[in-house]
């Protein structure tokens, strides 16, 4: 099998395809063609642009216009950063071959790197349906989703390749990423939609907890409290600083408001167990 190489924001691609045997329907080279074809996926392989060009441009002239032909010479156009004749490659690809997922990646992926995101989530979209269990299809589907903000299908992406490979630390780091973010963008929508908002005021408290100014968290959170009195974690993460801080009062006070509005939080009676048998 080729193993067919692109390029899409400074990392490599890969995506395997067939070389000259039938697939989903696909159409197979004439005989003759067979060796040139094979003699420029060893060009390609090798980093010869352009002896692989003419090589696959002499197969097409020749009476070989089938989709992995197309997909291959858009592959080379790709290498060299020809992304527009790399594109016009790959639709003659899917044209011919619909269900042929390489083209669909690959022309997905070319299309995320020049920042055309709307078509980029569609031919990435069509790769996924076609085959759910291509990791590398999923990951640009995932990248493009985050490149668009859209943070609840980037996660969901991400999700299913670790269902596909569990043991991959790689897809695990990245799915702990898209859940950062996703939380990230959360708040930011929240301050968005509503700046004076008791959540507001708890994504700021939570901020200055993350970059150990307790005092500003403290404030931030009372606010919080003040606009919303029944809003569940704000007098737990205040008992909890107070807790740090040697304020074993203060921390006993929080927690048992915390415990009034959420009687069954399990960190907020381990707290107050805590500071109980102090």
């Amino acid at each position: 099998m080729l193993l067919l190489l692109c390029f899409a924001e400074g990392a490599a691609l890969q995506h395997p395809a067939p070389v000259n045997r039938r697939a989903g329907g696909a159409e197979l080279l004439p005989p003759q063609l067979q060796e040139l074809f094979k003699q420029a996926v060893q060009a390609l392989s090798g980093g010869h642009l352009d002896v692989a060009e003419d090589a696959f441009m002499r197969v097409l002239k020749e009476g070989g216009k089938v989709a992995y032909v197309y997909n291959n010479l858009g592959i080379v156009y790709q290498q060299r950063g020809q992304s527009v004749r790399a594109i016009a490659q790959f639709r003659e690809a899917i044209r011919l071959q619909p269900d042929y997922v390489a083209p669909h990646v690959l022309m997905g992926s070319t299309l995320l790197a020049m920042g055309r995101l709307p078509e980029a989530k569609r031919e990435l979209e069509t790769a996924v349906k076609l085959k759910p269990k291509d990791p590398l299809a999923r990951l640009q589907l995932a990248k493009a989703y985050h490149r668009s903000e859209d943070m609840m299908q980037a996660v969901e992406q991400f999700q299913a390749l670790r269902e596909l490979a569990p043991q991959e630390p790689e897809y695990a780091y990245q799915s702990g990423r898209a859940y950062l973010d996703l939380s990230a963008w959360c708040y930011q929508r929240i301050i968005d939609i509503n700046p004076h908002s008791a959540r507001a005021h708890q994504a700021l408290a939570e901020n200055f907890r993350e970059q150990k100014r307790p005092e500003l968290a403290i404030r931030a959170y009372q606010h919080a409290a003040q606009l919303d009195p029944k809003l569940p974690e704000i007098h737990l993460a205040l008992a909890q600083i107070y807790d740090e801080q040697g304020k074993a009062s203060e921390a006993r006070k929080e927690v048992e408001l915390e415990l009034a509005i959420v009687p069954e939080s399990v960190a907020a009676s381990a707290l107050k167990k805590k500071l109980d048998n102090q």
